[in-house]
C-alpha cells in the first residue's frame, strides 16, 4: 500500500495466494480454477506508461460501475460476472477487506482478439482522422464507415458507428476494418459482436442521458462462455468510455471529459517543458492532480448510479 499526504490510501499491487494470470495496467487477474478473480487496483497509466502513484478509489469506481452496467445491460447480452467478495473462495477470506468493492469473481471466457468500439459522437482520434480523410459525394469514408461531410468536433453522429480495433497486449490498439474483423473472428460472430456492441451502447447512452451524461464513445470486449457470447472485462467506465456533461455540451470544440484528462494535460505540460519523454518510468503526480482526477471518477460514479461508492 502507498499513501499520499492528505489523500486516502491507494492499492497499487496485490499479492494473493493464487496463480497470477495477468498483471495489466490496472487489473490483477488471478486463477480460481473454473473461475477468475479480477482485482481493479488504483494504478493509473498515461501514454502507455503506468505511473508510480495511484488515484484513490479509482479501482473501486471501475469495479462498481462495471457491475452496475453489467446488471443494467444483461437483458441485451449476458456477461461474465458472478459476484464480488461474497463469491470468493474460503482461502481468500483474509483478503476480503482489501478486495471489497474492487474485485469481481467471473466466469472464464475465450476472449475474442478485438476491441469493439462504438462511437456516438465525433471526438478524439476519430475527429483527428475525420479531418484528414478524403471526401466523396458528400461523405467521409473512415475505418470502413461512412460519415457525413461537414461535421464538427464533438458533433453527434447520425447513428452510432462501429469502429473495431486490435486488442494489443502492449502499446496502442490499431483500427481495423470490419472485413479484417471478419477474417479474425468469422462473419457470423463479427456481425453479432457489432449488433451487440451498438445495442449495449444505445441502451447505456439512453440511460446515461437521463442522468445528465453523454457517452461519446466506448469500447467493449466479448468472449465465449459455454459457447455463448458474453460481455467481459469492464464495461462503460471512465477508463473505457468518454463521458461528457450534457448540461455543458457544446459541439464545435473538445468537451471536458470525466476521465484521466487532468493527468494527461499535466503530463503533456511536462513533455512540452522537456521534463518527460513519455517513457517509463513515469513522473509522480502532484496531490492536486490526483485529487482532481479522483473527484472526476467519483462524480461520474455518483451521477450515473445515484449512490455513493461502497
Amino acid at each position: 500500500m502507498a499513501q499520499h499526504p492528505a489523500l486516502p490510501p491507494v492499492l497499487i499491487n496485490t499479492d494473493l495466494p493464487r496463480p497470477l494470470l495477468v498483471r495489466g495496467k490496472v487489473r490483477d487477474v488471478y486463477d480460481l480454477g473454473d473461475r477468475m478473480l479480477l482485482v481493479a487496483t488504483d494504478r493509473i497509466s498515461a501514454f502507455d506508461v503506468v505511473l508510480p502513484c495511484g488515484i484513490p478509489d479509482k479501482g473501486k469506481v471501475l469495479t462498481q460501475l462495471s457491475e452496475f452496467w453489467f446488471h443494467l445491460t444483461k437483458s441485451v447480452c449476458p456477461n461474465h460476472l458472478i459476484g464480488g467478495v461474497e463469491a470468493l473462495p474460503n482461502d481468500l477470506a483474509p483478503f476480503r477487506h482489501q478486495l471489497a468493492g474492487r474485485s469481481m469473481v467471473t466466469r472464464k471466457a475465450e476472449v475474442f482478439p478485438v476491441e469493439c468500439v462504438v462511437r456516438g459522437y465525433l471526438s478524439g482520434s476519430a475527429w483527428e482522422e475525420y479531418q484528414a480523410a478524403p471526401v466523396a459525394d458528400g461523405t467521409v469514408r473512415l475505418w470502413d464507415e461512412s460519415f457525413p461531410a461537414g461535421l464538427r468536433d464533438s458533433d453527434r453522429l447520425p447513428q452510432p458507428a462501429f469502429t473495431p480495433t486490435t486488442k494489443a497486449a502492449t502499446g496502442h490498439d490499431e483500427h481495423i476494418t470490419f472485413a479484417q474483423m471478419v477474417d479474425m473472428v468469422g462473419e457470423k460472430t463479427a456481425h453479432t459482436l457489432k449488433e451487440l456492441s451498438i445495442a449495449i451502447y444505445s441502451k447505456a447512452a439512453e440511460y446515461a442521458l437521463s442522468r445528465g451524461f453523454i457517452i461519446a464513445d466506448t469500447k467493449f470486449e466479448f468472449g465465449l462462455i459455454d459457447g455463448q457470447i458474453a460481455l467481459v472485462d469492464e464495461a462503460l467506465t471512465p477508463d473505457s468510455s468518454r463521458f461528457w456533461d450534457a448540461a455543458t455540451y457544446v459541439p464545435g470544440r473538445p468537451q471536458p471529459a470525466y476521465d484521466k484528462q487532468v493527468v494527461r494535460d499535466y503530463l503533456l505540460g511536462l513533455v512540452k517543458q522537456g521534463l518527460w519523454n513519455k517513457e517509463a518510468p513515469g513522473p509522480q503526480l502532484p496531490d492536486d492532480v490526483i485529487a482532481q482526477t479522483r473527484d472526476r471518477y467519483l462524480e461520474a460514479f455518483r451521477r450515473l448510479t445515484g449512490r455513493e461508492l461502497a
